[in-house]
């Protein structure tokens, strides 16, 4: 059976790195087909009317640690990936990486075959895995158990090099307190995307470890060395190497609206938006467990019993809208830290992330509210 053309018309349309307005844009299926100048594109097949609204590809999220009530870390299985999936499909965010937080060996191992089942079966958003920990530093371990936390050993590396070779992504977050470089570069060497992370290194430490093959730093200025004027620290490697790209969670919490206009005029690109979401996104929940320990949702915050930030309690539209407002940055800039930027740095199929002829692409759709974007819906 011929699927279905549609034509859109009637509003702006983001591709991935900028708004084009007066466009139109055909698609069959999934595939896109056209986008011109709509004085160009003949329409063809149903016609949609945006009525002003915007239309942008689906987000990427390389961080998601939950959501429509669940964890990765409550012994991941496909159908918990499909839940978590849905739940940030619902948020507009229709690519994601899961992502298991600091947990034992055989929860990796786990986790590692729940993602291989899950692309097997074809659950859709699902575009590979990211782990988090637990090779990380005890000072800076944040919000995971510290009594997880430790080294990295043999069979560890080979587990993560044979899931960066078979998965389409494996992104694992180290601190080099854990892992050693020729650890690192043996991981980049299997194809896995290692990204620097919870720890306190120093700035030649992470210079090092960029040599060695590391290619990210996780969550910008959330646990890690911070810059000083004789240490820059991770902070510092990350503004100022393009080398390393950094994912940072804007929802006005984790860092400070004129801390994130600093780092975004340093690096004008290579900086992405993540959500770092727990199991209550996408839902209505007040609070949920992780490792035994209880996670408070409250005033837009997750944090544990002592205070302690858990995961942030964000979807990207709210975190493109932060940017644009509070931060001051243009909305394509922002809308292309939340498709193209991730999309690009995780190397996923051309149509993720960007509207592109003759690729695959799912589509949200976005009011332009006075107080910013309000997502639609997921087309």
């Amino acid at each position: 059976m011929t699927e279905q053309i549609r034509t859109f018309v009637g509003g702006d349309i983001f591709d991935g790195e900028r708004t084009l307005t007066d466009h139109a844009l055909r698609m069959q299926g999934a595939k896109v087909l056209a986008l011109a100048p709509r004085a160009e594109l003949a329409t063809e097949g149903t016609v949609i009317d945006l009525g002003g609204d915007l239309l942008a590809p689906g987000y990427v999220d390389l961080q998601v640690n939950g959501g429509g009530g669940g964890m990765g870390n409550d012994g991941p299985n496909p159908g918990d990936l499909r839940r978590i999936a849905a739940a940030h499909r619902g948020l507009g965010a229709t690519t994601i990486l899961p992502t298991l937080i600091t947990d034992t060996y055989q929860h990796s191992r786990d986790a590692i075959e729940a993602v291989r089942a899950a692309l097997a079966a074809g659950v859709p958003g699902i575009g590979g895995l990211h782990l988090e920990g637990p090779h990380l530093s005890q000072a800076r371990k944040g919000a995971h158990d510290g009594r997880l936390v430790r080294r990295m050993e043999r069979r560890d590396l080979d587990m993560l090099c044979a899931a960066a070779a078979d998965l389409p992504v494996l992104m694992v977050t180290i601190a080099p307190e854990s892992v050693s470089p020729d650890q690192v570069a043996e991981l980049a060497g299997a194809g896995a995307l290692v990204s620097l992370g919870h720890t306190d290194a120093d700035y030649d430490t992470c210079m090092d470890y960029l040599e060695a093959g590391a290619r990210c730093v996780t969550h910008l200025f959330n646990a890690m060395s911070q810059m000083d004027k004789r240490e820059p620290g991770l902070v510092g490697a990350a503004l100022s190497e393009t080398g390393l790209a950094a994912g940072l969670i804007a929802d006005g919490e984790h860092v400070h609206p004129a801390a994130m206009r600093i780092a975004l005029g340093a690096r004008p690109e290579g900086i992405f938006l993540v959500t770092d979401a727990m199991a209550v996104a996408g839902t209505g929940d007040r609070n949920f467990r992780l490792n035994g320990r209880e996670i408070r949702r409250c005033d837009g915050r997750l944090v544990l019993a002592d205070g302690t930030l858990a995961g942030a309690d964000l979807d990207l539209t709210r975190a493109v809208n932060v940017l644009v407002a509070d931060v001051g940055i243009s909305l394509d800039r922002a809308l292309a830290m939340a498709t193209s930027v991730p999309a690009r740095l995780a190397g996923l199929p051309e149509g993720i992330g960007a509207l592109r002829p003759g690729a695959e692409s799912t589509l949200i759709r976005l009011a332009k509210r006075p107080d910013g974007l309000e997502l639609q819906g997921v087309l």
